[in-house]
This record gives structure tokens, sequence and C-alpha cells, in this order.
């Protein structure tokens, strides 16, 4: 029974500890702001190649879609883990700055680094 115990707590804190953390993005020209996020993609998880283009980016969800097609969705598993440091390192490449706290922006660009 303990054994049960232990992997309930270990799914749990896994569940919980990689799910995304948001952060906020400011354009440094227009000063609009937006909500980014960093960690795993449960959204990407479960609805795939669509969320990058309900985030505007319609030529990487195409991809996606190719990508997910070939690998009979495996890919989506994969991209799941990644996607969101992409979308993050893409939006500070077109202008986009982080405009959270200090200490999470520190953490954010630790993690989009990597």
């Amino acid at each position: 029974m303990e054994k049960w115990e232990t992997f309930r707590e270990r799914l749990a804190s896994v569940l919980v500890l990689n799910m995304a953390q948001e952060i906020r993005l400011k354009h440094k020209e227009s000063d609009l702001t937006k909500i980014g996020c960093y960690g795993f993609s449960w959204t990407y998880l479960f609805f795939g190649p669509f969320v990058p283009m309900f985030r505007g980016e319609l030529g990487v969800g195409a991809l996606h879609i190719v990508f997910a097609i070939f690998s009979a969705g495996i890919s989506n598993i994969i991209f799941a883990f990644i996607y969101n440091k992409q979308f993050l390192r893409r939006q500070l490449e077109n202008g986009w700055v982080l405009a959270g706290e200090e200490s999470q922006n520190k953490i954010v660009k630790a993690s989009i680094s990597e």
C-alpha cells in the first residue's frame, strides 16, 4: 500500500510542478502587454497544432500539423514539452520583453536559454 501512496504523491508532484507558469510580456514599441507561458504545455498536449494557430502563429501551426500527420500524433507529446519555450523565444526575438517580477524574469530567462 505504501508503494501506491508514494507513486500517487510523485505523480501529483510531477503534474503540478510541470504545469505552465504565466509571465507578462510587453512590446517595446507599442507598450502592448500579453501573457506568455513557460514550462510544460498541457494545452498543446490536448489540442496539438491548434495552439500555435490560436496564438497567431499560423505557419508554425501548419508545420506542426505536418509533423503530427507523419508521426501519427507522437510529435504532439514532444511539442508539449518544448512549445512554450519556443513561443517565448520567438516573442522575445520579435520585440517583446519580459515584464514580470525580476525574480520571475530570471527564472524564465534561465528556462528558455537551455
